[in-house]
Formats: structure tokens, sequence, C-alpha cells
């Protein structure tokens, strides 16, 4: 059996813990490998690595820590297929989608190689007599990552490349559920040219998180996944005295005008709601249909019906498998919640039969109609290919619903009015705003910004936001006299400097 390794100081090493969890593809049941809960000394350890690493890599040239990036995105393209295979076998996503998840990861890469544009500071000259003013964004020191299980490949990739690349060194934590193609990942980052000790990588639960969020050598910490888990990291960890940013769940809506695109319309929700088998933070888990719209639905219906459920690795996949026994039973213990409730259940998922893979955690696209706040289906993220459908009579009142939700991670609208667009652009109150667009995750020229309640801390993970994040702003304040006695012999006890 794999045993998964520690990273520390630039060497693969075996846990000496006693406690390791099976790696399980979600598809089949089959245990792929085992994952070490790292004890307390094994996080000191990585963390110590880095600190000793830092003196030296924050010294180390920009173009030179940019050239790595540069070598890393070719070796990650030169590996994709390979990756992605893995990444399929234990988180269960489509091939497709796993290629997918490694390439939104791969534009960070990327990003960080044109580090040098982006850490560049301010300068003004002669704001005083003779006094110039400028800032220098220097590294902080050893930064920490915690990703989650649904985006093994993107979500690393959106943390330690930019952390390292602006001269900061990384103790990486993957899902202890898939962390196989991270340590992938992490392996072709050496081969890149990181050095030992830039990058470490450990394993763990509970008390692994806690470490790394007490640990007085770490100086900021990144984290996304649920929204109970940031807020104890977010807390834990700023009361420790460091950065923190918690990308944390959601809640996301689509608004749905009678005089959208129909076939578009159609086609965009159910991939957004059902791809990945919903297991998204940006996933849209509620449409709201205006007026007409909402004899639409027997058409969703049948669109949703088409999607064909099973393994990730099967010719013609949609629909994988959620990632674990518990999850399945989660999803559709709230689905069985939903119908007590009162919601109309369009499209029943719970009994969908896999030929050829009887144990895999499969629940295929699910319907809900009727639904209102206060259902356990509209209250609580689902994590699974759950979509709840949710009736208005105007954009105003479709408006007012979503910004009645305590999240806003994403939204979206479907229209060809610009009018329309404009307005819900400017009136919603939510961090990612897409216009006939489902998911609205923007590129890294631009930076993650979800808001209010899925969101903690008040920069982003990647784009312009996390270089300041990830920097400390130093401002320096000078003054050079050519000639020793130009201060005229006064002393001066004021404050200005003119």
């Amino acid at each position: 059996m794999q045993r998964i390794p520690l990273l520390i100081n630039g060497e693969w090493v075996q846990s000496q813990t006693t406690q390791w969890r099976d790696v399980i593809n979600p598809a089949t049941q089959q245990v792929l490998a085992q994952v070490p809960m790292a004890t307390v000394e094994e996080v000191d350890a990585a963390v110590a690595a880095a600190r000793q690493a830092f003196a030296s890599w924050k010294r180390t040239p920009i173009g030179t820590r940019a050239r790595i990036f540069l070598r890393l995105q070719q070796l990650i393209r030169e590996h994709m297929k390979a990756l992605a295979a893995v990444l399929t076998a234990e988180q269960g996503k489509t091939l497709a989608d796993a290629e997918g998840d490694i390439f939104r990861g791969l534009e960070v890469v990327e990003h960080a190689a044109n580090i040098g544009t982006l850490q560049m500071g301010e300068f003004a000259e002669n704001v005083a007599g003779g006094v110039d003013t400028y800032t220098l964004m220097q590294p902080l020191g050893v930064c920490a990552g915690i990703t989650p299980f649904n985006f093994p490949a993107m979500i690393p990739l959106w943390m330690f490349p930019m952390a390292i690349a602006c001269g900061n060194t990384f103790v990486l934590k993957p899902s202890e559920q898939d962390p196989m193609v991270t340590t992938k990942l992490v392996e072709l980052a050496l081969e890149a040219g990181i050095p030992a000790g830039v990058l470490n990588v450990v394993h763990g639960g509970p008390e692994v998180v806690n470490r790394l969020c007490d640990h007085p050598d770490i100086k900021a910490i990144s984290f996304v996944g649920s929204s109970k888990v940031g807020t104890h990291v977010y807390q834990r960890a700023s009361l420790a005295g460091k950065r923190v940013q918690c990308m944390m769940g959601a809640k996301n809506h689509a608004i749905v005008l009678p005089d959208a695109n129909k076939e578009q319309a159609l086609n965009q929700l159910t991939g957004a709601a059902f791809g990945a088998a919903g297991q998204r933070c940006m996933a849209l888990t509620v449409a709201v249909l205006v007026g007409e719209a909402q004899q639409w639905i027997p058409e969703l219906v049948a669109k949703a019906r088409t999607l064909k459920v099973s393994a990730g690795t099967e010719p013609g996949t949609d629909v994988g498998p959620l990632i674990s026994c518990s999850a399945k039973e989660r999803v559709q213990s709230l689905i069985e919640r939903g119908v007590a409730d009162g919601a109309t259940l369009e499209l029943d998922g719970r009994q969908v039969q896999v030929a050829g893979f009887d144990q895999g955690n499969f629940v295929g696209p699910t319907i809900f109609s009727g639904v209102k706040p206060g259902m356990a289906i509209y209250d609580q993220e689902i994590f699974g290919p759950v979509l709840c459908l949710v009736a208005a009579d105007s954009l105003d009142e479709a408006i007012d619903f979503i910004n009645a939700n305590p999240n806003g991670n994403g939204t979206a609208i479907f229209t060809q009015s610009g009018a329309a667009a404009r307005k819900f652009q400017e009136e919603i109150d939510v961090g990612q705003v897409g216009i006939n667009v489902p998911i609205p995750v923007p590129v890294p020229l631009f930076s993650f910004t979800g808001s209010r309640a899925s969101k903690l801390g008040d920069l982003g993970p990647y784009g312009k936001q996390v270089v300041l994040f990830y920097t400390q702003t130093k401002t320096v304040t000078a003054r050079w006299f050519d000639d020793p006695a130009s201060t005229g012999g006064k002393v001066n006890t004021t404050i200005s400097l003119r």
C-alpha cells in the first residue's frame, strides 16, 4: 500500500505517526493510498525548514524566482493527462473536468511568473524640500495554505506559487481526502527548481490545522473550505497575530429573466448546477425564475435527465461520484428534508444506478421547485448535484431575494437586456457577478472576490490582491545632503519636512 510522504526541507520523508487515513476512489471504494495524520513535531520541523530557507530565498532575485514558475507551467502542461488521471481516481470528477481543475491552477502559475511587474512599489520624487518617498513590497516570511478536497490541483496552485514568487516560504496542508495529485504537483515544483525548504508539505486533520494557526513562525495563512472550519481558522490564526484569508461556504444564485436566450440559459444552468456533482463553492445551486421563465421548469428537468452519471473515467460522463460515502448520505438526507419541508421534487437523483460501479458514491441530478428560505435545502450548502428553483415576479424582487441571503460568493443573471444586467451588477451585494456567465470565477489578472459570509479577510487568493496579502509594504522617506552646512545649523523640532 502506497503511503503518502511528507515534504520537509526538500526531502520526502515517511511520517512517524500512528494514525493513517485511507485515500479512496469514490467511484469504486478502492483504497488507493494512505495519508498520515502528521505529528506536531513534524509540522514544527516543516515550519523550521521554511524559516531557515527564508533567509536566503527572500534575497533571491525576482527574475530567478519567476523563471522557476515558467518552468513549472511547462512541466504541468507536459504532465496534464497523467495529473488528470490521478485527480479523477482520488476525487471522482470527470477527466475533462480534472484537466479544467489543473488548467485553472496553471493560469495562476503563469501569473506568478509575472511577479516582477506585480511586486513593484511606488516612488514620488521631491515630496518636500529634497525629500523622496518610495515603498518596498517585501516578503513576510513563512506562510501556510490549507486546501479543500474539491479542487486538489487548482487551489494549491492558487496558493504556493504566488506566495513563493513573492519571496516567502510555504507550508502546504492538502486535503487528506485526495492528496495524491497535490503531491504530484509538488514533485513537479521541486523539479522546476524550488529550493529545499522553500516549499514543504504536511498532512493531517484538526491537530495539524491548529498547529499551523498557532505556530509563532507562520506569518500568514490562506484557507479554502467549509464555513465552519474557515471561521475557526480565521479566529484562531488572527488571535495568534497572523494575516488570514478564508474562502468559505456559498449559496450561489442565478436570476433567469424571460427575455434570456432559453437554450443557452438552460444549458448553462444545468452545467453549472450539476458539473463536478455540485461539489464546487461556485456551483449554481439556486435559480430564481422571473415571470414567464417559471414555465421553463419541464425543459430544465429534461436537460438534467440527459446527463450521464458514472465514474469520471467513463466516456461521456457528465456527473461523477461524490467524494465519500458520508457526503452521499448527507446529500440524500437533505433531499429527504426538502421533501419533508414542502418543496416540490421535480427530479430525484437518489436512486441512480451506475452499471459496473455499484459501490460508487453516486447521486444523480436533483431539482426542487417551490423552494423558500427556512427550508434546509435552501439554508444549507448542499455540496451535491441539487438545484433549487425559486419564483419571483420581477427583477427587483429577485435581487432583494439574493441580497437577503448571508452568502456572497458568486451570482449570475441570464438576460438579453443591457439595462437589466447593469441594474443587477449595480444593486447585487455579491462579490463575483456573471452576466450570462454561470460561474464567474475571474482569470488571475483579477482576483477572487467573494464577499460577506463567504469570505473572511479583505484580500483575495490570487491576482494583484494576493501580492498585497503575501508582502509587507515598507515606506521609505529619504533626504540626501550635498553640503553638511546646508541645514543652516538650526535644530528643527517641528513635524514638517519642508
